[in-house]
């Protein structure tokens, strides 16, 4: 497989910077990861030392947390500057690092995870939507057989049906954050545009997100090799429904075929 393209006009290669960070801090917070961590680990039943990969892992939220609770964790992201953040908060022999396109994961890392995690709407970034089929189809190669996938992020009944076009909020150094949304029914892309002005000074820019129905990713799932066996309204313990605006999708990869033994 080549490697995947990535060109200027590619919102999330320059996205996640210090920026980002700002303008999300007030949803990042300590007690919340360890919330969605111990859900993470209900789900997934694993024992200690199983092999989990978060991709991609941001600045290591959930990754860190996991590795303390005995995992073995890789974590990859294309930002260079949030893996560098997440390798300064702590790295070790069960707690790994890597930069690189979700695209196209490690070719030696087939088959290696008893779970893969995919949070906070980290799925739909890429101009063409057969490259959010690809990824799936990486997280499924990279899953060992019986593995599970954990997908989290936006679900586009629950948006489309409490849909905001514009709201705003203010960061703890005084920064003032705004959100314009716009979506398109034809593509599935939700577009929002962000203005900001602040202490450290004013800005705009824009990204782009393709919202999927459960239905469509259980699809997709499908294609991979992947078979969603449940569905939850986000990190809550209660059932996905038509107005959820988060969704958490369990998926099982399936085990190989057992060979007939020769009479």
């Amino acid at each position: 497989m080549t490697r995947p393209k990535v060109s200027a006009t590619d919102w999330w290669a320059t996205y996640f910077d210090a920026h980002y960070l700002l303008e999300y801090q007030p949803i990042f917070s300590f007690a919340r990861d360890r919330e969605e961590v111990a859900r993470l680990m209900d789900i997934l039943a694993l024992p200690s030392g199983s092999r989990i990969l978060d991709v991609p892992c941001g600045q290591g939220r959930h990754a860190h947390l996991l590795a303390e609770a005995g995992f073995r964790v890789d974590g990859l992201d294309y930002s260079r500057h949030l893996i560098d953040l997440a390798k300064a908060r702590g790295t070790g022999p069960t707690l790994k690092y890597t930069r690189g396109d979700m695209r196209k994961l490690p070719g030696s890392w087939s088959g290696r995870f008893d779970a893969v995690v995919n949070l906070f709407t980290s799925f739909g970034f890429f101009t063409d939507p057969a490259d959010d089929a690809l990824v799936m189809r990486e997280l499924a190669r990279v899953l060992a057989p019986g593995g599970t996938l954990v997908w989290h992020g936006g679900s586009r009944d629950g948006v489309m049906a409490r849909f905001l076009e514009r709201d705003w909020w203010k960061t703890d150094d005084g920064t003032m954050i705004g959100h314009e949304r716009a979506f398109d029914p034809l593509s599935g892309v939700l577009t929002i545009n962000t203005a900001w002005e602040g202490p450290s000074g004013s800005g705009a820019r824009e990204h782009r997100i393709r919202l999927y129905t459960a239905t469509r990713l259980a699809e997709l799932c499908l294609d991979a090799g992947l078979v969603v066996e449940e569905t939850y309204d986000g990190f809550r313990d209660r059932p996905l429904t038509r107005r959820s605006g988060e969704m958490l999708l369990v998926a099982r990869k399936r085990e190989l075929p057992r060979r007939r033994r020769a009479r």
